[in-house]
């Protein structure tokens, strides 16, 4: 892996801990003695579909660093559009880019986001910690809670920005695991609730991927009116099968994808 992605993500994780507790724990939880047990499969970061802060302008910071542009998604109940990256280099992390298609939301909810954006700088963008950078914005809570019955991706959003949203273990990697029902069953008896939309496990060997994930941890957060306990981010993890080639499945299926997404839902 090259230095600047390796710097890259070393920066993100530093940044996704802060506000994730629970991930260095679950590190020890299910590591060995050596820490490279811990494979990252991939992140995941979200946006908006304005020009200013698109899923293009963040996915230019992997393309800058060798990444390519691979499968496209859609959720069309959660009005989000997504597109994944990967590296040549088969060691770097994939990377899952989603946006909130914004004009097919409320006027109320597109006023509430073209103002919040309107905050942040142009030039912001194009530096490459903007995608660890959080919010360029003051929301309130009471706006927060206005968003979430609409949208949860857009309350998330406007309360922590730009940040990746999952880290995600690669259980093919893991020693001490074959099955990702095993993993699962170890976090739950260290006290992790996993989240249990469209079950604990998404997906299955006929579709080449398994994933499971945390409900997001619960942090303080400073509103412009308050300080507050909402979700933040949580884990994902990820078993990958072979495909007929004999080589893994590096893509993602939607329909998983959609039922992850409800990790940072305030249950």
């Amino acid at each position: 892996m090259s230095d600047a992605v390796h710097q890259l993500f070393d920066a993100l994780w530093q940044n996704y801990v802060k506000v994730t507790p629970s991930a260095e724990n679950i590190h020890q939880l299910l590591g060995n003695t050596q820490a490279d047990d811990i494979i990252n499969d991939h992140i995941a970061l979200r946006t908006f579909n304005l020009d200013k802060v698109g899923l293009d302008k963040l996915a230019q910071h992997f393309i800058n660093i060798g990444y390519e542009p691979c499968g496209e998604y859609h959720f069309e109940q959660k009005k989000l559009f997504a597109r994944h990256f990967e590296h040549p280099d088969a060691t770097a992390p994939k990377v899952f880019i989603s946006e909130l298609l914004v004009e097919q939301c409320s006027p109320e909810l597109q006023q509430v986001i073209t103002e919040l954006v309107a905050n942040v700088d142009p030039a912001a963008v194009d530096r490459p910690d903007f995608l660890y950078s959080g919010t360029h914005w003051q929301v309130s809570h009471d706006t927060y809670q206005k968003l979430l019955q609409e949208s949860e991706y857009a309350a998330w959003m406007a309360a922590w920005g730009y940040r990746a949203n999952h880290f995600t273990v690669d259980v093919n990697a893991l020693s001490a695991f074959e099955t990702l029902e095993s993993v699962n069953d170890k976090l739950k008896q260290a006290g992790y609730t996993l989240n249990a939309s469209g079950g604990e496990i998404k997906g299955s060997p006929d579709v080449l991927l398994e994933q499971s994930s945390t409900m997001a941890d619960k942090v303080e957060v400073q509103f412009s009116d308050g300080t507050y306990t909402i979700p933040s981010c949580f884990y994902e993890f990820a078993r990958r099968y072979k495909q007929a080639d004999g080589r893994y499945y590096t893509g993602f299926v939607a329909a998983s994808a959609d039922k992850i997404f409800e990790s940072t839902n305030n249950g």
